[in-house]
């Protein structure tokens, strides 16, 4: 089974065509976000690795799950489970404008390509700990995949 990437520009170029899917009324499948949330959920996850979004430190014991969970992952090629907790700032539980959210989303996908291309992502993830390059790619197609199956695209 082949691990797509972020930073496989063809895999890079399907994520951007399955959000330009999406409609201000595209259903979920499963959760509490509706499409306009899930964007702007994608696109703070994305932040994470242009330092736009910053999480705070957690307990060791839920860092070493999180580097066991990125290691399954990989070795194991699975996506990531439905209705996963996530850290309290990644929620979105408030009310936001599909338009803006889908551009945000893009505009912040271009970003991280930039920073991508000019080896500048970061070397550290607070719950997934030491990141290559390649743990980027892969974790971030997989986030993105994940929210674009739940709505659909």
């Amino acid at each position: 089974m082949v691990k797509k990437s972020l930073h496989n520009r063809i895999y890079f170029d399907e994520i951007l065509n399955r959000i330009s899917m999406l409609t201000e009324n595209s259903p979920g499948k499963w959760g509490k976000m509706n499409v306009a949330q899930m964007l702007k959920h994608c696109d703070l996850i994305l932040g994470i690795a242009l330092g736009k979004t910053w999480l705070s430190t957690i307990n060791p014991l839920f860092e070493t799950i999180g580097v066991l969970t990125k290691i399954e992952m990989q070795v194991f090629n699975n996506g990531i489970p439905r209705n996963m907790p996530t850290f309290r700032k990644l929620i979105v539980n408030f009310e936001c404008d599909f338009t803006e959210a889908r551009k945000g989303l893009l505009e912040t996908m271009n970003e991280y390509w930039e920073c991508y291309t000019q080896d500048n992502l970061p070397e550290k993830h607070v719950l997934f700990g030491k990141m290559k390059e390649k743990d980027w790619g892969f974790l971030e197609y997989k986030h993105l995949d994940h929210h674009l199956k739940q709505f659909n695209v």
